[in-house]
């Protein structure tokens, strides 16, 4: 299990990283337009990592149920809203925002296999929506809430929403080989909206930086494909439970990346944020219970051998 949290670890560092990174290519060229290149990039590399590996074959008929929705929420859906949405917001802010993801996980799992949230869970949920809260309406009400916020909020919805289908899909195909299709059906899918709603926006690469094409490698190879692929490879292993509990590494390398690379501040307000969502993690996710209940299992055992 030690490799499984090695990855997850490695994972949270390279999602933590990718945040200032999209927020620096999408200076260049449309999100849609951006992303969707980004994001076939990424399942290209993915399919070659996997042959190399000899671990590609073509889907079954009944695999298709996973692969088709898994695209649609954990890739178009999620890069969709996520990109548009920093288009409209700190990366600041959307490192805390995307911070919700363990408990939604923890509670989106429960509600949908009909196993309800304990009341500490429930405390879990609403200390990290307060710490979101305290971020995003900070500047008056419900008018501080800006359309990027809510678009990277629904990002990591359905981005969470996705979790439980790779989790059902892995008992029957390869999570890192349903990434790759995911990917690249998920980027072509992309490409297509792109021709829609950015007419003429593909131009764009042609005048970019070469730090440009620098940034957009570590993105689309690291920070997705390889990311993509171990974490999804650890959910199929661990449980989207389990695994999403190191979601909030995530948000911590978000925060700091954005200071250090977009030069963006980190106020008191922010950091009161992320104790909240680490807090509601803890609760949340039901860590807190098992690591309390295994206290409690150790210490019985204990009175029985003094007694």
């Amino acid at each position: 299990m030690w490799k499984i949290y090695g990855m997850l670890t490695f994972v949270m560092v390279m999602w933590g990283l990718n945040l200032p990174m999209l927020k620096y290519l999408l200076q260049y060229v449309g999100p849609v337009t951006m992303t969707s290149v980004r994001i076939f990039t990424a399942g290209v590399t993915v399919f070659l990592i996997l042959c190399a590996l000899r671990i590609v074959r073509m889907p079954r008929r009944a695999e298709w149920k996973y692969i088709i929705p898994g695209m649609l929420l954990n890739v178009v859906g999620h890069h969709y809203f996520l990109n548009n949405g920093l288009t409209m917001t700190s990366g600041t802010n959307a490192g805390l925002i995307l911070g919700t993801g363990p408990f939604l996980t923890a509670v989106f799992s429960s509600i949908l296999i009909r196993v309800f949230p304990t009341k500490i869970q429930w405390l879990g949920v609403f200390l990290g929506l307060a710490g979101v809260s305290s971020v995003v309406l900070a500047d008056g009400g419900l008018s501080g809430i800006s359309r990027g916020d809510a678009y990277v909020f629904l990002s990591i919805v359905v981005q969470v929403l996705s979790f439980l289908i790779v989790a059902k899909a892995a008992a029957t195909l390869d999570p890192r080989l349903l990434t790759a299709y995911m990917l690249i059906l998920g980027g072509s899918t992309l490409f297509m909206l792109s021709l829609a709603a950015e007419p003429g926006e593909f131009a764009a690469f042609a005048s970019v930086p070469p730090t440009f094409w620098l940034i957009f490698a570590l993105s689309a190879i690291f920070g997705t494909a390889v990311s993509h692929m171990l974490y999804n490879y650890s959910v199929g292993k661990a449980g989207p439970t389990k695994a999403a509990i190191f979601m909030n590494l995530n948000t911590v390398v978000a925060l700091a990346g954005s200071a250090l690379f977009l030069g963006e501040a980190i106020t008191a307000r922010h950091l009161a944020g992320l104790l909240f969502i680490i807090t509601g993690v803890l609760l949340g996710s039901g860590a807190a219970e098992d690591v309390w209940r295994k206290r409690k299992e150790r210490a019985a055992v204990k009175a029985e051998e003094c007694g």
